[in-house]
Parts: C-alpha cells; structure tokens; sequence
C-alpha cells in the first residue's frame, strides 16, 4: 500500500455524529453507561476448564442456524456479558441471525476464580485458547471478534504475536476503546479528577476481589495495603503485576501494551478510539506508519470511552453496532 492510501485509511472518515447536547467525553462516557436499556438477550452459560486447571463461564446467544456466523466479544476491565455493550453488540447478532458468545475473563462471570492468578491488559494466550477452542467446536463457522477496552487491548496483542496465523481462525476483528499504552492510559487514570470518578470506581470492583484471593490462597500481601489503594499502580504494584509474571506496575504496563504489535496484525481490523476518551490520550493514538495494511484506524473526534451516543435528543446507542456490522460485511 502506497502511502498516499495508508494516510487516507488512516484517517478515515468516521459516520459518528457528536450530540451537541453530550459536550465532552466524560459525559459521552458517563451517559453511555448510565443510558443504557437493557436488551432482551437470553444466554446459555457454558463453563470451560482452563488448559492450567481453572474455569471461565461463556455466555451464548444460540441461533436456529448451527453454522451461522459466530461474534465473539471479549469484555472490557470488570465487565461481563451484561455490560452495556455487550448487550447492544449480542442484540446485533440478535437482529442478524448469528450466534454470539461473550467469554468472561477470570473472575468476572459472579463467580470467584479457583487459582491466585486473574486477568490482565496483555494475556494474549488467554485469548489464544479461547479462539482456538471456539474455532476448533465450530469449524464451519466464520468467526468475527470484537474486543472492548482492556479485551480490545489483549485481542490485538495477540493479533500481533500471531500474525498469518491468526487468519486460520477469524476473519475480521473490531476493537473499541482500546488502551494500547498502557502506561498513557495509568498517567491520566491515576491523577485529578479521572481518578476520582474512574479510577476509584474501578478500585471498588477490584479490591474485595484481591482481598478474597489473600484470604483463600494466603498470599503475602498485606490486607492493609490493599485498602488503602487510590491508583492502578499501587494495586497493579501490589497484586496485578506479580501474580502474573511482571516485575512491576511499570513492567505490566510496558510490556502488556499492544500499541507495539499493530504493525504486525494480518488479519482485517478496525480500531475505532475517540480522540476525547478519558482513558487514553490522543497523543498516543497511531498513524498509518504504525500499524500494517490491513488494519483500519478510526478516531472520531468524539464519543469518550465506549460511548458513541448518537446525536438525536435520547441518543441511541445503536452507532458501534452498525459501524461493527459494516465492517463485518466488508461494506467499510
């Protein structure tokens, strides 16, 4: 691809209208959460042994067609098969006919995990069994994936450390929100007023989590530290980074970030990131000479982190679902 056409895929034209009336991407992010109605979407919960003797639960949307397509989601930092998006993404299949499924990382599915470890930004081979296992039961199926901030970030991780591969199991891939640095996105997170209304909220949800894990696995971090966590550091310092293999915080977020694996993807993907999102800075979103030729970049001047309210008054949430199904399509 000449350069010409990798700067117009680049900065490719978005259909997102900003609401005059949502100024600003905390309000785009916040109203998103808060509008959301809930979908009639009824699951079949299925639960999987991991390869390493644990469990995770997947959330089903059947169809009547057994080969339809398959849309698999992975979910966002706390989120599960309830979150907002992933009842508007599932109705999409819904409306479709397609079957979908929303694999719950460690943890997220209501249920306590059995082993100390968890989940995290850059589990790649977390993603890499679940693909290859939903690939392997579901051989006639084309599959398609769309990954949700932090699942967006560990998708195109393992985009990247695949390669050709990867293209052997899905056929085209979405990621909304992604927090490709990792270190950009605990910099803004972690400080003012981010903090108090992310970051904290985040905290609330992570904290009794890790406490139980000290309690049921006695591991030696202290209760008190874990209380008195304010930021991702202290609790990525503390818990996320060694339970999992990183020296620190600074070494999780370094080597979890998938910004570095962009240039390597095969496979078609768009990443759709506002340029307004809360959670990452626009001044670390990439440019064509960052990422291969097949992945798309759109970065709307609004819609904060995975908000996109459409711009009538009572804006819809329905504008990522239609943008995923044109690219789904290969409409663009």
């Amino acid at each position: 691809m000449n350069n010409q056409a990798s700067e117009h895929r680049a900065s490719a034209y978005s259909t997102y209208d900003t609401p005059w009336w949502l100024p600003g991407g905390h309000l785009q992010t916040i109203y998103a959460y808060a509008r959301a109605t809930k979908q009639l979407i009824h699951y079949r919960r299925e639960r999987w042994e991991t390869p390493d003797g644990d469990f995770i639960d997947l959330d089903w949307l059947d169809s009547a067609n057994d080969e339809a397509k398959l849309l698999v989601l992975f979910h966002g930092l706390e989120g599960s098969s309830r979150s907002h998006y992933a009842l508007q993404i599932m109705a999409l299949a819904q409306q479709q006919g397609w079957r979908g499924v929303v694999p719950h990382f460690r943890g997220c599915s209501g249920e306590a995990n059995r082993l100390p470890r968890s989940y995290h930004s850059g589990d790649a081979p977390e993603i890499d069994w679940i693909l290859r296992r939903l690939k392997a039961d579901n051989s006639r199926c084309e599959i398609f994936v769309v990954g949700v901030s932090l699942g967006g970030n560990m998708l195109l991780t393992w985009l990247g450390e695949m390669g050709e591969a990867a293209g052997a199991i899905v056929q085209r891939v979405v990621t909304i929100s992604a927090p490709i640095d990792l270190n950009a996105a605990a910099r803004v997170l972690d400080v003012g007023p981010r903090k108090a209304i992310y970051t904290r909220n985040f905290l609330n949800s992570l904290k009794p989590k890790v406490l139980a894990k000290i309690v049921a696995h006695r591991l030696k971090i202290d209760p008190a530290r874990v209380h008195a966590c304010s930021t991702f550091r202290e609790i990525d310092d503390l818990y996320t980074a060694p339970i999992h293999g990183f020296k620190d915080a600074l070494d999780y977020w370094t080597r979890a970030s998938s910004k570095p694996w962009l240039k390597h993807i095969r496979v078609p993907t768009l990443l759709i990131n506002a340029r307004n999102d809360p959670f990452l800075p626009v001044t670390v979103l990439p440019d064509y000479r960052e990422v291969s030729d097949v992945v798309t970049l759109e970065f709307p001047y609004s819609g904060g982190h995975v908000g996109f309210v459409s711009a009538e008054i009572n804006g819809s949430l329905d504008w990522l679902s239609r943008r995923i199904l044109s690219f789904i399509l290969d409409e663009r």
